[in-house]
């Protein structure tokens, strides 16, 4: 069988680093991505005993750069099969707490960042006729909690943009998946991966109380990052890949609710929402 060519961002840890060795062992070969372009010390053992590693840099913020890191990746085997939006970072607290410059920067990192390198792929993918998009998003841009508003906002727009390209690319040949994890025992909610937001008066009770809980889960959240990274691969090589991915039980369980809410909301006042056209 042909090897996949995955070009996977952010494989210094986390769901990209376990992405990355989980492919390394099956034997496709993975163009990864770090901010200075090592290969990440955990991964060195894997890429010994497998090879098929190739590390870049790129700096999420750089789209000039991510148009030349994705151009490099693709000249490497002169094809890309899965390529997968890992990298980003988490944003806590309430959102009348976060600052213009931090708000402007998740959101280059977690939006602006992937789409430009959707958009750089795109030609190649598209030539090729054949590929598939895998954009790591999370239940929080579903359904978001209390003190992660401005963060699931990040991810609630990843989330939407795949849904609509989707739609695009399935005539090409292409496929699209949005991977929303739930709580997984990656560093996460570490100050590597994790950030506060810098405004936080105390006035906002119920954010501080479900940032005190995050804190308190790190280390010990049910879900395991390998078996996560099986669950994208299964998912990619998949005849007919699903375009929303949930992994984590309770993922499946927080957009539950969130959608029985909104089936509650909808059947309450669809009436008067109905009642908004023109008369006749």
């Amino acid at each position: 069988m042909t090897r996949k060519i995955w070009f996977i961002t952010g494989i210094s840890r986390g769901f990209g680093y376990e992405l990355a060795k989980a492919v390394l062992d099956k034997g496709d070969l993975v163009v990864g991505t770090t901010r200075d372009g090592t290969v990440p010390p955990q991964l060195a053992p894997h890429q010994l005993a497998h090879g098929g590693l190739t590390v870049l840099p790129l700096e999420m913020t750089d789209i000039g750069g991510i148009e030349r890191t994705v151009a490099e990746a693709a000249g490497l085997h002169g094809r890309i099969d899965v390529l997968v939006n890992n990298a980003g970072y988490g944003l806590l607290g309430p959102v009348a707490g976060g600052t213009a410059a931090e708000i402007e920067h998740v959101f280059a990192v977690n939006v602006h960042g992937p789409l430009a390198v959707i958009r750089a792929a795109l030609p190649l993918l598209r030539a090729q006729g054949r590929g598939h998009i895998v954009n790591i998003s999370s239940i929080a841009g579903i359904a978001p909690a209390p003190g992660s508003g401005i963060y699931a906002a990040t991810k609630a727009a990843l989330w939407a943009l795949s849904q609509s390209l989707a739609q695009e690319v399935a005539p090409l040949g292409l496929w699209v998946t949005v991977v929303s994890p739930g709580s997984f025992r990656t560093d996460f909610l570490s100050g590597r991966s994790m950030r506060r937001t810098a405004g936080d008066d105390g006035g906002y009770a119920e954010s501080r109380r479900v940032l005190d809980l995050l804190a308190a889960k790190d280390g010990r959240q049910d879900g395991d990052p390998a078996r996560g990274a099986q669950a994208i691969i299964q998912a990619v090589e998949a005849d007919e890949p699903p375009l929303d991915l949930l992994i984590g039980a309770d993922a499946y369980d927080r957009a539950r609710v969130r959608l029985n809410r909104l089936d509650e909301d909808m059947e309450r006042w669809e009436a008067v929402g109905r009642s908004t056209a023109h008369a006749a």
